[in-house]
């Protein structure tokens, strides 16, 4: 099982290092396994193609290290901990970041976050929602959503702003009403 994480490691480091200076859609499989000293045929014994190796790093470096503070509720300090995370690999995520159409990192982004939240409200949830349309998966829809479009944004931005403010400013956005953010926005309400 060791074998197969140090193997799984070397491909990620591999891709990694090429995203750097290759554009992520024309990098080959060949350049991976080349880059990380295996066959074409281990790199298909672990990953279907490299947008699944993609998804491998995304989970395996931001989301499964975040998942012991989602299932504690501790919700702010693991939102700051996805964006350390992605600014701990500034430069590859920055990268992969401009992947656009199918496979785009974006995608990725909202996959690995919808699974994140709905396991969370599929794990924990015990009451009946007040409405029959909050089913966990369009309430997990919904905040994987506003989470991908901060996390791209801030990426697409330059990472410049820290983890905490961006966790604040998630936690602004996700606890307020449309309503709400317009009247603060137009001086009818104090800031909560």
């Amino acid at each position: 099982m060791e074998e197969r994480k140090d193997i799984e490691r070397e491909l990620a480091a591999s891709i990694k290092s090429l995203a750097l200076t290759i554009p992520f859609e024309k990098i080959t499989i060949r350049q991976i396994t080349d880059g990380a000293g295996v066959i074409r045929v281990t790199f298909y014994n672990h990953f279907q193609d490299k947008y699944d190796l993609l998804e491998w790093i995304l989970n395996t470096e931001v989301f499964n290290p975040v998942r012991i503070l989602r299932d504690n509720n501790m919700v702010r300090e693991a939102v700051v901990l996805i964006f350390s995370k992605l600014l701990e690999d500034k430069a590859f995520y920055s990268r992969v970041a401009q992947m656009e159409g199918q496979n785009s990192f974006r995608e990725l982004v909202y996959q690995a976050t919808y699974r994140f939240i709905y396991e969370r409200l599929r794990e924990h949830t015990v009451v009946k929602p007040r409405h029959p349309w909050m089913k966990e998966e369009y309430i997990a829809s919904y905040y994987a959503q506003s989470m991908t479009f901060v996390l791209m944004e801030w990426i697409r931005a330059g990472m410049t702003v820290s983890p905490e403010e961006m966790a604040v400013a998630y936690e602004y956005i996700a606890t307020r009403s449309l309503g709400d953010v317009i009247d603060e926005l137009e001086g009818r309400k104090p800031e909560k």
